[in-house]
């Protein structure tokens, strides 16, 4: 049996006492958990859902989403995580592109869902979680795990390319259990009596491997944290005494420069773990000298399940570098042509391995151009020491992390082209002192039109979610061009952000 959700049944046989997730007032044991999700799973059954079908799921970080996410596994269907801050065109993209036939959504997300799920021909069920509770309680439990083979899609996760297209990164079920075996084992070294820091979402490929699968997998505790705010972090690897923290640069930062509570103590916190973007030695060090902690880092993408690179812990560490290839996964430096780099040499890093998607849904062309001789080429570039371990040194996309979240450029500028005044945009990251880079635009208006700077940026914050609109749009007479007529986005010059 291959199904990722044989995490949660082989953990509710070994670990059925132990708490499995906590959120606020509520902790669920691994043996709640697990008929729980045989609830979720009947009930999807009932509502039509089939091994094979798409499930879409838009929730935040409650208790309700493991519940969600191992309840449509164990029926034998692909998970699709979605962003709950998602405006219902971008729901409706991936509604459309997937198939699903059912979208389940939180309280929260549900206006949106409506209307998404209404465009798409899309089953919605919202899951406000009094009333979703009782109906699970009135439901029988379907105690079988759907029978899957290990190439079995497990979860489709929508991420962007320079394409600005949304793309469906298909990963199996033999990708994410290898990814959750890996970070358990041989990364964090997780145990029944670990109690790991859960305020990363559960949408994304990071927190949804690292601390989902990984404590479920070793029958561990995970203490949700709905919206990341660094005094209820604090207050929360305090009451739970927490023993691994999980977080993006962002929140390293935030945590060490909030005040710490009276009496605040960290006994228990022996690993903290940094993943999604660079994280600057400055911050690394002044954490590590106020928490007594060592932070490690890694390196993936949601196209490798995410974990492809660690700074593993039986090993020098090198602040500043994504450490090793993890196991099961190999890595090399390519140039442009394909050809591996020379010694000393920077390239595009490419991956091999167990943690490598299947592909893109519906796009085998942008699959081929991704992965080729199956090997996955990720577009960022790196180089790489005499010990074999890896540093990051630019970013061949356009890709923006702006508090952890990826924004892509081409996405929000086609959103800024269908507002009537605009001739030309552009959208760029700038840098961002609490953020890491924050989104700007530079655009050009069409002939005789108006529109004020502000109009602009409310237009395009209405239609995406609030991570992606531009915080500062710079209206200009023209945009710099190379030759070809290329935009030079390096040659753009924005006007201050603004809140």
């Amino acid at each position: 049996m291959t199904n990722l959700a044989t995490l949660l049944t082989s953990s509710a046989s070994t670990h059925g006492h132990r708490i499995a997730v906590r959120h606020e007032n509520t902790a669920l044991t691994y043996a709640q958990l697990d008929d729980l999700s045989a609830r979720a799973a009947a009930l999807l059954q009932a509502r039509g859902v089939r091994p094979g079908d798409r499930v879409a799921l838009t929730m935040p970080n409650v208790p309700l989403f493991p519940v969600a996410y191992y309840g449509i596994l164990r029926a034998g269907a692909v998970v699709v995580p979605m962003n709950p801050l998602l405006k219902a065109d971008e729901i409706t993209h991936a509604l459309r592109d997937c198939g699903a036939r059912l979208l389940l959504a939180s309280p929260m997300a549900a206006a949106e869902a409506a209307v998404a799920t209404g465009t798409a021909g899309t089953g919605l069920l919202v899951v406000d979680p009094a009333e979703f509770e009782a109906r699970l309680d009135r439901t029988d439990p379907q105690p079988a795990v759907a029978d899957t083979k290990d190439t079995d899609l497990a979860v489709i996760l929508y991420t962007s390319g320079t394409t600005g297209t949304p793309k469906g990164a298909e990963l199996t079920h033999r990708n994410l259990l290898g990814n959750a075996a890996t970070a358990m084992e041989t990364l964090f070294r997780v145990g029944p009596d670990d109690v790991l820091f859960g305020g990363l979402p559960l949408f994304h490929a990071f927190g949804q491997t690292c601390t989902l699968n990984t404590a479920v997998a070793a029958g561990a505790t995970l203490t949700l944290l709905t919206r990341f705010d660094p005094a209820a972090a604090l207050e929360i690897i305090r009451r739970d005494a927490v023993s691994v923290l999980f977080g993006v640069p962002t929140m390293y930062a935030a945590l060490l420069h909030t005040e710490l509570p009276d009496g605040f103590e960290a006994t228990r916190l022996r690993l903290a773990v940094s993943g999604g973007a660079a994280l600057p030695v400055e911050v690394l060090r002044g954490f590590e000298e106020r928490f007594g902690v060592d932070v490690l880092e890694g390196y993936g993408l949601s196209e490798t399940s995410p974990v492809a690179a660690f700074n593993p812990p039986d090993r020098p560490r090198k602040p500043g570098s994504i450490g090793l290839p993890v196991r099961g996964v190999e890595l090399r430096l390519v140039r442009q042509d394909g050809t591996r780099t020379a010694p000393g040499e920077i390239g595009e890093i490419a991956i091999r391995g167990e943690n490598v998607m299947a592909g893109y849904h519906n796009q085998p062309h942008a699959t081929a151009e991704a992965i080729r001789d199956g090997w996955f080429h990720t577009g960022d570039l790196a180089r790489v020491d005499e010990d074999g371990y890896y540093f990051i040194v630019d970013r061949t996309k356009d890709l923006i992390i702006r508090g952890g979240y990826n924004v892509y450029p081409r996405e929000v500028e086609e959103v800024l082209y269908r507002h009537p005044a605009v001739a030309e945009a552009a959208v760029v990251g700038v840098p961002d002192p609490l953020l890491g880079q924050e989104v700007a635009a530079a655009v050009v208006l069409k002939p005789g039109a108006r529109a004020t700077a502000a109009e602009i940026r409310d237009y395009v914050k209405a239609r995406v979610a609030a991570y992606k609109y531009p915080r500062s749009v710079t209206l200009t007479d023209a945009l710099p061009k190379g030759p070809t007529g290329k935009i030079l986005k390096r040659e753009i010059v924005v006007a201050p952000l603004v809140s």
